[in-house]
């Protein structure tokens, strides 16, 4: 869940409080303030947090929470004191002092990630409570979100949210706006179907229609596949394995989990070319490698269990994702929830301990929790030996790596 937008859109979504298409993902990092804000030393990165600053905190600390690690608690005040009166979340808070008001430009998406990071490091029940109440509060008519509140609802956005609220505990198909859509109302809208041409597009999902047409987007497409399982960025390994299919035409009613399943086939297919995923950067008509991107597909696949259909993009991963991720949080953070979810040691990942590469990056954690790893004498997801059934006809797999996520949300500079 992780949308990777660039910062030029986030900035004018910001402004004019308008649904922008997401940009090409690029390699370089955002355009910053003419004067940026001081990094806070509870935050992690020292790149402007101007537009990812909750992001890639609630990232960092589900992962660190994910690979049995207890973040430092100056870590975890500075996300819950980026936390508004009404619940939601703005992208980033330099005076967290100051009470949000009437300028304050909320973020549904660093809202929807904060949910996910606040309930899995658990005792923030009241957090995420009045986050998941802000985000039902600024639901459109049609059943989705959109990245800045009052915006046109967007495929991405939509996603997101919904993978926060179902690891709330919420029930998507009874999150209704005020004209009766529920929350998979407004994702099942953004699908392409089956009169969809070219018909490889088919089971994917758009950002936002243009004239009137929905294109395939990998990073809508990768959030939708989670949103339509009921499942958020963190996902356990699965025990089985199915080969991804293509959208099944002509299709049955459309379903939430019918939907995962053709948007897991299109990512499938994507991934079969190159072994990775590709975007076209601003400026050039040639596509380049999409890391982020392709890690988000990986964590879907292994969410609707076809973990052979990922397993090429995960070996490409392990071998190309050290420049992406150097020193970066969220990078780090999303390959270490990759790693989560195809059962591969993150200590161990193309010869990089992403985890203490990711620790590196912020406030010291306390220690490593083995304590963690343990619930009623059992042990917790993440621990030992769940990497088994990856392994298993897979070789060793590994590979590479913007929401987004988990959306999600703002790999803009993850690429």
């Amino acid at each position: 869940m992780n949308v990777r937008r660039s910062a030029a859109a986030l900035a004018a979504s910001a402004v004019l409080c308008v649904g922008v298409a997401p940009a090409a993902h690029a390699d370089t990092p955002p355009p910053s303030p003419s004067a940026p804000p001081v990094v806070p030393s509870g935050l992690f990165g020292k790149a402007d947090p101007t537009y990812d600053g909750v992001w890639r905190q609630s990232l960092a600390l589900l992962a660190q929470r994910t690979a049995g690690v207890k973040p430092a608690p100056q870590a975890v005040a500075w996300l819950t004191g980026q936390q508004c009166a009404n619940g939601g979340f703005a992208s980033f808070r330099a005076d967290a002092g100051a009470a949000c008001d009437a300028k304050t430009v909320f973020d549904t998406n660093a809202t929807a990630v904060a949910v996910q990071a606040l309930k899995a490091l658990g005792g923030k029940d009241s957090e995420v409570k009045k986050a998941t109440d802000w985000l039902k509060s600024v639901q459109n008519e049609d059943g989705g979100w959109a990245y800045v509140p009052g915006s046109p609802s967007e495929g991405s956005s939509t996603a997101i949210v919904i993978s926060a609220l179902a690891t709330a505990g919420e029930t998507p198909d009874q999150v209704k706006s005020k004209a009766g859509k529920s929350a998979y109302d407004g994702l099942l809208s953004f699908q392409l179907g089956c009169s969809t041409e070219p018909a490889s597009d088919r089971g994917a999902f758009g950002y936002q229609p243009a004239d009137g047409k929905l294109a395939a987007n990998a990073d809508a497409t990768a959030a939708a596949a989670l949103a339509g399982l009921g499942k958020g960025i963190l996902v356990e390994p699965a025990a089985s394995d199915t080969a991804a299919a293509a959208l099944a035409c002509p299709a049955a009613p459309a379903d939430p989990a019918g939907a995962a399943r053709g948007a897991a086939g299109y990512l499938a297919e994507a991934l079969r070319k190159d072994g990775h995923l590709t975007a076209v950067t601003p400026g050039s008509d040639q596509p380049v490698a999409d890391t982020g991107n392709t890690a988000d597909a990986v964590i879907a696949l292994a969410a609707a269990g076809h973990r052979q259909s990922a397993a090429g993009a995960l070996e490409w991963l392990q071998k190309n994702s050290a420049q992406w991720s150097k020193d970066n949080p969220a990078a780090l953070a999303t390959l270490v929830l990759t790693a989560h979810a195809t059962g591969t040691d993150p200590k161990s990942f193309g010869g990089t301990d992403l985890v203490s590469a990711l620790n590196a990056t912020g406030p010291a954690p306390q220690r490593a929790d083995a304590d963690a790893q343990k619930v009623e004498g059992k042990e917790e997801p993440g621990s030992g030996n769940q990497g088994i059934w990856w392994i298993v006809g897979a070789g060793a797999a590994a590979g590479m790596g913007i929401g987004i996520l988990l959306s999600g949300r703002r790999k803009k500079n993850q690429l």
